[in-house]
């Protein structure tokens, strides 16, 4: 009789701690989940994008007009052969940057201005986990997403070169050869992840933060401080440092790699990762630092704040 109350028992207790573990992710899971179904730009713009990039690099390929990359030698240098593909992964990150600027300023004034936040706070979801889920969109979705999406789009021009290069009746192994994708693929998420989803961080924050306050004109309340910063640094100290600092806080310029000079896309053969440095850079803790203020701020203000 021990023996099966004890067996009894047992599948219980496992169930009562499973149960807080399980309603401690799943309100966060949804809540991204959510974010996805409401704002479709965030997967339709990439994809849009892509396909559109396949498309001009199938015609160009067909009628030659990017000649290196069909027209390859064992003496040919690797820029010029990849330079399609390192243009194509540029323009997805300028997309995951617009994309994240867009998605920010109105993730949380779009719910005041539709309303929509008096059904969400009726829900059992708190405050800080509709935020971090609404955060994780540019941190961690946005990154992962682009990646899958440019291997997608690389494959994709891949194939087009090579059967344009066996029309030709070339060999596309060379080709196959120059390029070493999956070096540059393990090199472009590491980029994504780090120069444009932690070290944009404060940015993003700061948006959300804006969003959740601004009645209306989030775009022109979350710049204006920035320009006046500017303004008055440039008519002061006669310096940029600030725009220069958000500028380049922007657009990912992160100690991310150990690249050699000259390269102008970090994805050559030379090119290595060094998160040591990255992980060592003031810039970054200091950027995380202010970020958390500005996502603590936002959670308040989502608790205060209702419909406009």
């Amino acid at each position: 009789m021990n023996t099966q109350s004890g067996a009894l028992h047992e599948p219980l207790d496992s169930r009562a701690v499973s149960e807080p573990l399980m309603s401690a992710t799943q309100p966060l899971y949804w809540s991204i989940r959510r974010e996805l179904w409401e704002n479709r730009s965030i997967y339709v713009a990439p994809l849009s994008v892509a396909a559109f990039a396949v498309v001009a690099f199938s015609i160009s390929a067909i009628f030659g007009i990017w000649v290196v990359p069909l027209r390859i030698a064992h003496t040919s240098p690797y820029d010029a052969v990849a330079a399609p593909y390192n243009l194509a992964a540029g323009l997805m990150m300028l997309v995951s940057i617009l994309v994240s600027i867009f998605y920010c300023l109105d993730a949380l004034h779009g719910e005041r201005r539709d309303r929509s936040i008096l059904f969400w706070k009726s829900l059992p979801v708190s405050d800080l986990t509709s935020v971090l889920a609404k955060v994780s969109i540019p941190l961690l979705i946005l990154p992962v997403l682009l990646f899958v999406i440019t291997v997608a789009m690389h494959w994709m021009m891949l194939l087009v070169s090579s059967a344009v290069l066996l029309a030709q009746g070339q060999s596309a192994g060379l080709l196959w050869m120059k390029l070493d994708l999956p070096h540059t693929w393990m090199l472009l998420l590491y980029h994504m992840v780090t120069a444009h989803a932690i070290w944009p961080l404060p940015i993003y924050c700061w948006l959300l933060l804006v969003s959740g306050w601004a009645r209306r004109a989030t775009f022109l309340w979350a710049a204006l401080p920035i320009v006046a910063i500017a303004g008055v640094e440039r008519i002061i100290f006669n310096t940029y440092h600030f725009a220069r600092l958000v500028g380049l806080r922007l657009m990912g310029d992160a100690p991310i790699f150990a690249v050699t000079q000259g390269d102008v896309f970090p994805s050559g053969p030379m090119t290595h990762i060094d998160l040591g440095r990255f992980l060592g850079s003031p810039g970054l803790w200091i950027g995380l630092a202010v970020a958390a203020v500005f996502l603590a701020a936002a959670v308040q203000l989502r608790k205060y704040q209702g419909p406009i």
